[in-house]
């Protein structure tokens, strides 16, 4: 495959080293059967895996001073993959269940329900969709509790209930946190009452404050602080032998105003597209019957080397998504457009929101798909 950007890909490491394969690793260091340990993390009783929204790997190196903490943790330690697309509601699945986007089906922010002309978002739920049957693999929180082992997820109380909550973390205890004090206190306890036990513990603000700010910003800068702080107060609240894990959901890139590529704008990219999913950095471009070929044609001349613009077929042969389950291939556009660089493939009339950001990720960079893999252990 020749892709048209100078710059290749950074297609995520199956198998290797993605968050599946942290997730399966993790469950293999409790003692799990069956569950492959490939980043051969080391055997524990009691796990803590901290996952820091949008804390790219490239991101936490470059800002040493502002993460002491976790800089100190990354010295020894190398970046894993995201998968693709480089986004929260696939992150996060491929986190919770230990599959690649390809098997679970969590294949971006907004991808198409098939047999129906409409979309659905991932993090803004349609309650018409059942998350079970959505996704259905099992979770490493259902898997954990089958062998023994405690499993508890804190987080955000209104993430409580949500579909992305049911559809990737059904089987934890689900422990409310809405501060950073709360979220390190919240996941000690879960620990310590327990003698085998896997805690995860989600934290967003980050991520918020990039998407509104940028990661150039004294806002992020500042922010990461915190975060730091937060993993520092967490590793020294645990009970003695408990691994703690650090990791993210993507990276983020910088996009400015002279970046946004606007589809809006270019009535011609609209004809034979029946419904534009993904985000920005992440496109799922779903054909009119008959338009997928033109429609390839027309989005990879008007986006030239700016993006790797790939059929289904193609990104599928390309591991893009890991090994693709027959039942969860629909769900990926006919067309699928990653862009390099700082492109953004906005829609400012049809997604107004998403169009503004500052900070975007979904993409193959490097900057989006590297995200730490470090590990502190309690003495």
């Amino acid at each position: 495959m020749t892709y048209a950007p100078m710059t290749l890909p950074t297609v995520p490491r199956y198998g290797e080293g993605s968050l599946a394969d942290l997730a399966c690793s993790l469950l293999a260091s409790l003692g799990v059967g069956g569950e492959p340990n490939a980043l051969g993390l080391p055997d524990t009783a009691r796990a803590c895996l901290l996952i820091v929204d949008g804390l790219g790997w490239e991101l936490l190196r470059d800002h040493p001073a502002a993460a002491p903490f976790l800089s100190e943790l990354a010295r020894n330690s190398k970046p894993i993959t995201a998968g693709f697309p480089s986004t929260t509601v696939t992150s996060l699945c491929s986190i919770c269940t230990g599959r690649p986007p390809g098997q679970h089906g969590m294949l971006g922010y907004q991808v198409i329900i098939p047999g129906e002309n409409r979309l659905l978002n991932g993090l803004r739920w349609d309650s018409r969709v059942d998350p079970r049957q959505w996704q259905p693999l099992p979770t490493i929180y259902e898997r954990a509790t089958a062998a023994g082992i405690a499993a508890v997820h804190v987080a955000q109380g209104s993430f409580r209930g949500t579909g992305l909550t049911v559809a990737t973390m059904r089987g934890a205890d689900f422990r409310p946190a809405d501060s950073m004090g709360a979220l390190a206190a919240q996941a000690a306890t879960a620990l310590s009452e327990n003698g085998r036990a896997l805690v995860t513990v989600y934290h967003g603000d980050l991520d918020n404050t990039g998407h509104v700010f940028g990661v150039s910003s004294d806002a992020w800068y500042n922010q990461l602080a915190h975060v730091d702080k937060l993993a520092e107060q967490l590793a020294g609240a645990l009970p003695s032998g408990t691994c703690m894990y650090v990791t993210a959901d993507h990276g983020m890139v910088d996009v400015g105003t002279e970046d946004k590529f606007d589809v809006d704008a270019s009535p011609e990219l609209r004809s034979g597209l029946a419904l534009l999913g993904g985000e920005p950095r992440a496109r799922h471009l779903y054909a009119r019957r008959g338009a997928a070929a033109d429609l390839l044609a027309t989005w990879r001349e008007a986006l030239g080397d700016r993006a790797w613009v790939l059929s289904r077929d193609e990104a599928i042969k390309e591991g893009w998504f890991g090994p693709v389950d027959a039942a969860m291939a629909d769900r990926i556009g006919d067309v699928v457009a990653a862009p390099a660089g700082s492109l953004a493939i906005v829609a400012t009339k049809a997604e107004p929101r998403e169009s503004a950001l500052s900070g975007m990720h979904g993409s193959l960079t490097p900057s989006e798909q590297l995200v730490p893999a470090l590990l502190y252990t309690a003495a």
